[in-house]
């Protein structure tokens, strides 16, 4: 915020002097040589100002690299995830290297070619071997990117029919996120926001034999070195479920159902040993403690510090609360995973403890005796 206020006084001050100027400009007497058309000095002083700008923009290309670049995710942490950093890694260093080489010639040439009295410029009205040069290697270039790109993007999204998954639906809404396992048949069943009420949030078909064991939670735990196939629903907007450190994202649609498959390859706990991890969480603790400090002296508690965890957010403006909606992802064992799982009610277990009648311990019993028997009977 401090950077964006200094940057705005900086143009403000900059409009204001050029402003100034041209009030001096219009005050000041003009003499017999001053034109529009510009002169030697004019395309001097542009040609230099051409090789300040190009100067800057290398300066301030690698200032972000080692100011900014700490904040690159670092290891991922899914199967795809290298495939996806390694075709990240290639597009980048071509842009740097085109961008580098581009930008140098575009501004030598503004300045080796700058205007001079009396000179003519030697004009081309066509060049077959250039115009095929600058066109057939971007072509090659981004043929290869996109090929790779494709290649890349199949394999992440390729489940093969058969092949041995987890299937986990993730429902969002404004603002939260929802998690529905399979259970023990590994099927989702069927849903629909008709049957939206009180306990069954998801709109879950109690109907469907398929959807008698799934179980609805707000914590995502996934077993590490298992493919988990998401389906994904929205119950009013467009929202998007973004799991940054698994290199997963995918647009959750209202009325249709969108999935994402990978295969986590680094547990939670693994991930919290990670150096670069061990380093982020290290920058945030000490923001955090700064704050804690503020607020302590205005009498209020501190913050608690802060713990990695993996986060399931959403990457859609989707309102107001927006910045809030994101679920814990737990990555652990198999072991882990299936003893979570197994603690976990069903939903149809939560519907039926829900609309079960209510008693209340505090309200007097009431005892009917039979006049006919005894009262050593009626008691037995």
């Amino acid at each position: 915020m401090n950077s964006l206020l200094v940057l705005i006084i900086v143009v403000l001050l900059g409009v204001a002097i050029w402003q100034l100027s041209k009030i001096f400009n219009l005050t000041t007497e003009k003499s017999s040589d001053d034109s529009e058309i510009a002169n030697d000095r004019d395309n001097n002083v542009n040609g230099y100002l051409m090789f300040a700008f190009v100067g800057f923009i290398y300066i301030f290309t690698i200032y972000s690299l080692v100011k900014w670049g700490h904040f690159v995710l670092g290891t991922p942490a899914s199967e795809h995830g290298v495939d996806y950093d390694n075709l990240m890694y290639i597009s980048m260093v071509i842009i740097f290297i085109v961008q580098t080489i581009t930008q140098f010639l575009l501004h030598y040439f503004a300045f080796k070619y700058r205007g001079k009295e009396g000179q003519k410029a030697l004009y081309f009205a066509d060049n077959n071997k250039l115009e095929m040069i600058w066109t057939v290697i971007p072509v090659i270039v981004l043929a290869g990117l996109i090929l790779y790109g494709l290649y890349t993007w199949n394999n992440i999204m390729n489940v093969e029919k058969g092949e041995e998954v987890i299937n986990i639906e993730l429902y969002a809404k404004q603002f939260s996120w929802e998690a529905r396992y399979s259970g023990e048949d590994n099927t989702l069943g069927k849903a629909n926001v008709r049957y939206i009420k009180d306990v069954n949030t998801l709109g879950v078909d109690l109907s469907d034999p398929a959807a008698q064991d799934d179980k609805v939670v707000t914590e995502l735990h996934i077993p590490v070195g298992k493919k988990i196939h998401f389906r994904m629903r929205s119950q009013d907007v467009l929202h998007s479920a973004y799991m940054p450190h698994f290199r997963a994202q995918m647009n959750c649609v209202p009325g249709m159902v969108t999935e994402f498959a990978f295969t986590p390859t680094i547990t939670t706990a693994e991930m919290r040993n990670d150096p670069k991890i061990i380093a982020k969480v290290a920058d945030i603790n000490k923001i955090r403690a700064k704050k804690s400090a503020e607020l302590v002296a205005k009498g209020q508690p501190a913050l608690e510090p802060y713990t990695f965890d993996y986060l399931l957010l959403c990457n859609k403006i989707c309102g107001a609360s927006h910045y809030n909606m994101q679920i814990k992802i737990i990555v652990e064992s198999e072991a882990d995973y299936k003893k979570w799982v197994k603690e976990q009610k069903t939903i149809a277990a939560q519907v039926k403890e829900a609309s079960a009648p209510k008693v209340d311990p505090a309200a007097p019993v009431e005892v009917v005796v039979d006049s006919t028997k005894t009262m050593a009977q009626a008691v037995k």
